[in-house]
């Protein structure tokens, strides 16, 4: 990658008083230039192979309704999947559902420290930088993403789903929250559970600080325009004020 391509990693809000902390890991789709299509067609380079449609703009709405810090990615997880650690086989995934990525195929140790070197550990350091700022200050980690309706084929009927990894404490207040609100199929640990290896960024910076933490997968159907954006993250921004607000509910 090339310094006029930018930093992969943006802050916005950086003062922002909320105890929350939005991370998005897969927010962007940019490719670097010397990676070119990757070998891949425009259309699959939009598709959410490349990225969390979405998540972004649900990612941003939150972080206005809570005026909280949010840290996300610019460039594709194809290039390199920021919730993966390097030795992870998909940190850099030779195969996405099921379409082959020619320009991940066959990389060597030093080609895929390089890839780790300019997305992964920029990604983690700005993290580790923000949440070191807030020392003594109240933090809430929240990570938010998008998944595919359909999935190899397979059809999704879970809408929203609360994933946690060993820390269940804010995952369970949201669930027991969202049962009561009612209006979307929200489940613990679905479309994926922390044997899948999605809750990287949790174990990273969440689990060693003892912060309260969850991750958020929305259907990306749901998702997919303002309005439907702007609805979900209402949704979301009810539920973490309900359980924050009542602390004792999450001790």
């Amino acid at each position: 990658m090339s310094a006029r391509e930018g930093a992969p990693v943006i802050v916005e809000r950086a003062s922002g008083p909320s105890e929350v902390v939005l991370v998005c890991e897969h927010a962007g789709r940019a490719i670097p230039d010397c990676l070119g299509d990757m070998g891949l067609s425009a259309e699959l380079l939009q598709s959410h192979i490349a990225w969390d449609p979405g998540a972004l703009a649900v990612s941003k709405l939150l972080s206005e309704a809570l005026d909280a810090t949010l840290v996300h990615q610019r460039f594709s997880r194809l290039v390199y999947d920021c919730n993966r650690p390097p030795e992870a086989v998909d940190a850099i995934p030779e195969i996405s559902e099921i379409h082959a990525v020619p320009a991940n195929r066959g990389l060597g140790p030093v080609a895929k420290a390089e890839r780790a070197e300019a997305l992964y550990l920029p990604f983690h350091e700005r993290i580790d930088a923000v949440l070191d700022e807030r020392l003594g200050r109240e933090t809430v980690l929240v990570t938010i993403h998008s998944f595919t309706p359909v999935f190899k084929g397979q059809k999704r009927d879970v809408e929203i789903g609360i994933l946690h990894d060993a820390d269940r404490r804010l995952a369970d207040c949201l669930l027991e929250k969202a049962k009561a609100a009612g209006g979307y199929d929200v489940r613990r640990n679905e479309p994926y559970a922390p044997v899948d290896g999605v809750t990287h960024t949790l174990r990273r910076h969440a689990l060693p600080r003892k912060l309260l933490n969850v991750m958020i997968e929305i259907r990306n159907d749901l998702i997919a325009d303002a309005a439907g954006q702007g609805a979900v993250a209402g949704f979301i921004a009810g539920l973490l004020s309900q359980c924050l607000d009542g602390r004792q509910e999450v001790a």
